[in-house]
């Protein structure tokens, strides 16, 4: 009741203030609303807007090298042209030629294995930290964090220093003797695998343990006190509490391995098929940017899936908490 009677005076005074300081309350609720919207206008649709545009077009040899439709230059009239100026033979050839396809799957599967492994690590990494003492766990989560202190490209280039056949792994085993020649992992999906695990651990590790940390261990003791093993009370209770953070992590990780390029390139070698790479080559190498605009439409309706998965579970999981 008395919380009651101080919101109801709260929202009195609210009421009773002046009307600039209301109207510029209002202003700045608006505002707050609006940024994030006009963000994902200008850094995400309109760029999507443009490539999307591209790939309607026709190859050319010009620069830039296709034939643009929807030309702003040409005025406002130009956005009402007929619809036979627009082509989707390039989403055709898609489909036509079974490289893409074959990118499209080799990525999604390495990305979901990738996923997986690099759950498998990541949850005793984040479990460890939550269970650690209150103040050991700032330390443990800039030592997650740190990583990102160095160059993505450093790190990836440091892989291929230990994984060549001369490098600091096959020496070591070597000079222990659990091996009598060097370890081909260099250039195979061992080493893709290795680097999207080690590249993207922290963003499995951090959503985890942010939900890990905020889970009532009390729960825990109550399973035991009722007769629950560890392992059943982390498969019945812990595991189903972190799932938001697991699938926050996955999501994390799955979504930039399926186009990653970087990691592939140099660790993979150039036989190795990802989507990422075929990108590329049709930017810059065979110039074709309408097909190659079509293939990065295409991998972001791939990836649209697993976003609107998450948040049909977020919500699920809301309406439940309610």
């Amino acid at each position: 009741m008395a919380d009651a009677a101080i919101s109801a005076n709260a929202a009195r005074n609210a009421d009773r203030s002046p009307l600039p300081l209301r109207l510029a309350a209002g202003l700045v609720n608006r505002l707050v609303i609006i940024v994030p919207y006009l963000w994902l206008l200008f850094f995400f649709l309109v760029p999507f807007a443009i490539v999307f545009k591209i790939s309607l077009s026709q190859s050319a040899i010009a620069m830039p090298p296709y034939t643009p439709v929807f030309d702003v230059a040409d005025g406002i009239a130009a956005f009402f042209a007929p619809l036979r100026e627009l082509s989707f033979d390039n989403y055709l050839w898609l489909t036509q030629d079974a490289l893409y396809f074959n990118a499209y799957v080799s990525s999604v599967v390495i990305a979901g294995i990738s996923t997986v492994l690099t759950l498998l690590v990541g949850y005793p990494v984040a479990y460890g930290m939550a269970r650690a003492p209150a103040s050991l766990r700032p330390t443990l989560l800039m030592l997650v964090i740190l990583p990102f202190w160095t160059s993505f490209l450093i790190r990836v280039y440091a892989w291929i220093g230990i994984l060549k056949p001369e490098g600091l792994l096959n020496q070591f085993l070597l000079g222990i003797g659990v091996i009598s020649e060097p370890l081909v992992i260099l250039n195979t999906y061992t080493a893709i695998f290795i680097g999207i695990v080690y590249s993207y651990l922290p963003f499995m590790v951090l959503p985890l343990y942010s939900t890990l940390e905020k889970m009532d261990n009390s729960l825990i003791e109550a399973a035991n006190d009722l007769g629950c093993r560890p392992i059943g009370a982390f498969w019945k209770i812990t595991f189903p509490l972190s799932l938001p953070g697991v699938i926050a992590g996955c999501l994390l990780v799955f979504i930039p391995a399926v186009g990653e390029f970087v990691i592939p390139d140099l660790l993979g070698g150039s036989q190795t098929l990802m989507i990422g790479r075929t990108l590329w080559n049709e930017f810059f190498n065979n110039r074709d940017w309408p097909v190659a605009s079509a293939v990065a439409t295409i991998l972001l309706l791939v990836l649209v899936v697993p976003i609107m998965f998450f948040q049909h579970t977020q919500a699920r999981s809301q309406e439940a908490g309610r």
